[in-house]
């Protein structure tokens, strides 16, 4: 039976392995899991989902395999609204809910299929028709040990199968990043050494070295374990940007956090002879470009953040900022960057989808050879494998 379950997941482009599926069975065989179809749910989804990027995925197969309310019915009918509007509730004592018969799967689908075709009105506190507040299996707001809820909230968590739009979105690549995504996205970019002075407790050596020196104390120290990814990123800021604001500070923040060697500066829609680390003295405090350029080694990783919307003279054109009479294009400057640091990329918080629609982004795309990738999970994922080569 499991085996059609498992062909299903790959049919629907869930990349689950043998591997995964053997555990799912060992999990059942040891009786981790009552007999409970959520229960089953969450157990194989745990087991055989690896990202979430693939939950939804997930949840179509499992519904489509154990003959969801959408693969029931060919024809989805319209259930009028007014039914489901609940303006009664009903208590029932322990002795009146055993009392309740439970209906079976097949025998509960089969009734639910003459019923859409025999009820004409709508029906509150009923054991029969599809209402709400009753004993009926079908509709919600009432009690029955197993039946279909038809709209609603959950009350008991007894139903066997929910008919109700999906409401809630789903997991997918191009999902925007909270913090916690971002971390987790950026941390393909670490990589730990330890370098430096012996100033922490080498726990598995001492007791090692403990052991072979016959149980007296033989205490071993060794350099603290970082990260020792470098990380240079230039922000933009103002304008067009401001539209980024809060995605942009989420991924700052998410950097700072992962990325212990990390220095950044801003500019304001390309890169030009100066760059600035506070917005409020950008004018005062200026950073010669050419210093930073000479100041970082090469094996620095380059994040640029920025939307790419500007005038194409200010990619192309000396004397094309919208701020001041710069001597060397844009263009110049970036490809000066890219020269400098080999490991670089470009992060668009503009959705993919119109970046066609945009003539300097396509210029700065080019000029960063096609390193420019989208703030979503899957962009970000692109992104730290290219820096991380």
């Amino acid at each position: 039976m499991l085996i059609d379950f498992f062909y299903t997941l790959r049919d629907a482009k869930v990349p689950v392995t043998i591997r995964e599926f053997l555990s799912l069975l060992e999990a059942l065989d040891r009786g981790v899991i009552t007999t409970s179809l959520d229960d089953f749910y969450y157990l194989a989804r745990l087991t055989m989902v690896k990202d979430e990027a693939h939950f939804d995925k997930f949840d179509r197969a499992f519904g489509m395999y154990f003959k969801g309310i959408d693969a029931v019915f060919d024809k989805n009918p319209s259930i009028p609204l007014d039914w489901l509007v609940k303006r009664m509730e009903r208590e029932l004592t322990p002795e009146q809910k055993a009392a309740l018969e439970k209906f079976g799967y097949d025998k509960l689908m089969d009734r639910l299929n003459e019923l859409l075709k025999e009820q004409k009105e709508k029906h509150e506190g009923g054991n029969k028709w599809i209402g709400t507040g009753g004993t009926s299996p079908f509709g919600h707001g009432g009690t029955n040990p197993e039946g279909i809820r038809i709209g609603g909230e959950s009350r008991n968590r007894t139903a066997v199968k929910v008919w109700e739009q999906r409401s809630y979105k789903d997991y997918d690549a191009e999902r925007e990043l909270g913090t916690r995504n971002l971390k987790v996205a950026l941390r393909r970019l670490r990589k730990f050494a330890r370098q430096g002075a012996d100033d922490e407790l080498a726990l598995d050596a001492t007791i090692q070295a403990t052991a072979s020196n016959a149980g007296f104390l033989d205490i071993r120290m060794q350099p603290e374990r970082k990260n020792r990814i470098k990380v240079l990123m230039l922000l933009d800021v103002g304008g067009s940007m401001d539209d980024h604001i809060a995605r942009t500070e989420e991924l700052f923040s998410a950097a700072k956090t992962e990325f212990k060697n990390m220095e950044f500066f801003y500019f304001h829609n390309c890169v030009y002879d100066y760059l600035w680390k506070n917005n409020r003295r950008r004018h005062a405090e200026r950073f010669p470009t050419w210093d930073i350029l000479r100041k970082y080694p090469a094996d620095t990783r380059l994040i640029f953040v920025g939307d790419a919307t500007m005038s194409p003279y200010e990619v192309m054109a000396p004397g094309g900022s919208v701020e001041y009479n710069n001597e060397e294009a844009g263009a110049e400057w970036l490809a000066r960057f890219c020269h400098a640091f080999p490991k670089f990329a470009w992060l668009n918080p503009e959705p993919e989808g119109v970046w066609q629609y945009r003539q300097s982004v396509a210029m700065i795309r080019q000029l960063m050879n096609n390193r420019m990738f989208p703030v979503t999970i899957e962009g970000l994922e692109r992104a730290m494998r290219v820096l991380s080569k």
